[in-house]
């Protein structure tokens, strides 16, 4: 039997184990869109903005459909078996599409990657907040996370990539599923199961899922959270995915700037935003049940700024602020929605919980890309786009209050 404070280490070896995986899954998905040009002038069949978007969300609407039933199997078997499988097909897949040649082979690799994906992040924040309860909960998230944008950083410099006489996308796709396919072994062996999740595997077994999905859907603290975590959502892909676009076309920049100028800075200050927001909303929960939603609320209040600054940028210095804020208030955000979600539910329903929960989100975020390409095909300003945006977020502010978690739920 492991001493406390060899479990704790533990807990924390957890998320050093998973951070490389954070970090690839979305290395994946910021290459895509940051090597954009050299893709779409590489594979003549894209034939316009829609199309592309059209790539951009048959990933997350695969990805999304699937979630519920990823989370459901992590909620029920070994969670180390599904993080490191997801892994391994991830890496097929990665590399396959380096070979892509078509528009259609496009699409295909693009939802193959979100049958992979769909296994990971539900199973893998669940397994977390079974290693950190109570006081690590939202630091140990949000220290997960910082590899999600790690793997964004390192993806906005992919241009470069794309760009060089000596590489190019192809070799970028290659190369990191091979890398992939090397660590999932060693995960898979250094990853083990914490004991409080096989008793809440064996009790989860014996329940039908009809049960399952009836609780979490006849749950109101659960559907708010679903509303919350959905909105800015939307946004928050269109940031990811076109914004080296609409930078690269507004300031004439070559792909590798643009897309550096995209990413490099609202990751940074969502790594440290989820730091603060995962320490603030920790060290405010031995205060009140609410500290945690607090917290996310004030991540939302700094989406307005930056969306209007983003929408109206006049120089790209302007631009750059307001993903600099946007890139703050998505730390709060990100590192506070599951350990919301296990203030609400059981925890043999939280992998589960949070499928559905991106069954919903990346559904809208799939859509909200095409719908972002149509946009703009259409000559609609960017200014009104990031308008709407921003009047989601003051609406999702709203909605998070609204939730009533229990004090004793998120002990567990």
């Amino acid at each position: 039997m492991p001493t406390p404070a060899n479990a704790a280490r533990y807990a924390w070896y957890v998320i050093a184990l998973l951070f490389p995986v954070a970090l690839l899954n979305y290395l994946d998905r910021q290459m895509l869109a940051t090597m954009k040009a050299s893709m779409v002038g590489d594979i003549p069949s894209i034939a316009n903005k829609a199309d592309w978007g059209f790539v951009l969300g048959c990933f997350k609407w695969t990805y999304a459909a699937l979630s519920p039933f990823g989370g459901y199997i992590a909620d029920r078997f070994s969670k180390r078996y599904v993080i490191a499988g997801s892994l391994f097909v991830w890496s097929g897949v990665t590399w396959w599409t380096g070979h892509v040649t078509t528009f259609n082979e496009l699409v295909a690799a693009r939802a193959l990657m979100g049958i992979s994906e769909a296994f990971y992040i539900p199973c893998a924040l669940a397994l977390i907040s079974e290693y950190h309860f109570g006081s690590t909960r939202s630091r140990a998230v949000g220290a997960h996370q910082t590899g999600i944008y790690i793997g964004q950083i390192l993806g906005g410099f992919a241009g470069y990539v794309a760009d060089s006489p000596d590489h190019g996308w192809r070799w970028a796709f290659s190369t990191c599923g091979m890398i992939g396919v090397i660590y999932a072994l060693p995960l898979l062996a250094a990853l083990r199961e914490p004991p409080r999740e096989v008793a809440a595997t064996a009790d989860a077994a014996r329940e039908p899922a009809s049960g399952v999905f009836r609780g979490l859907l006849g749950n109101r603290n659960f559907i708010l959270l679903v509303l919350y975590f959905t909105l800015p959502a939307i946004a928050g892909w269109v940031v990811r995915d076109w914004m080296p676009e609409i930078l690269r076309e507004k300031f004439s920049l070559g792909q590798g700037k643009a897309g550096v100028s995209a990413i490099l800075f609202v990751q940074i200050a969502s790594i440290i935003g989820v730091l603060i927001g995962g320490a603030l909303a920790d060290k405010w929960m031995q205060k009140t049940s609410r500290g945690r939603i607090y917290t996310s609320a004030i991540g939302m209040l700094l989406f307005l700024p930056a969306l209007f600054s983003v929408g109206n940028a006049g120089t790209l210095t302007m631009a750059i602020v307001g993903l600099t804020i946007f890139g703050l208030g998505w730390g709060f955000f990100d590192c506070n929605n599951m350990p919301i979600l296990c203030q609400i539910t059981r925890p043999e329903w939280r992998a589960t919980g949070y499928g559905i929960m991106n069954l919903v989100s990346i559904s809208c975020g799939g859509f909200g890309d095409w719908a972002f390409g149509w946009l703009r095909d259409h000559g609609v300003a960017l200014n009104l786009i990031f308008g709407a945006f921003g009047g989601i977020a003051l609406l999702s502010g709203a909605l998070v209050l609204l939730i009533r978690p229990s004090a004793d739920q998120a002990k567990t």
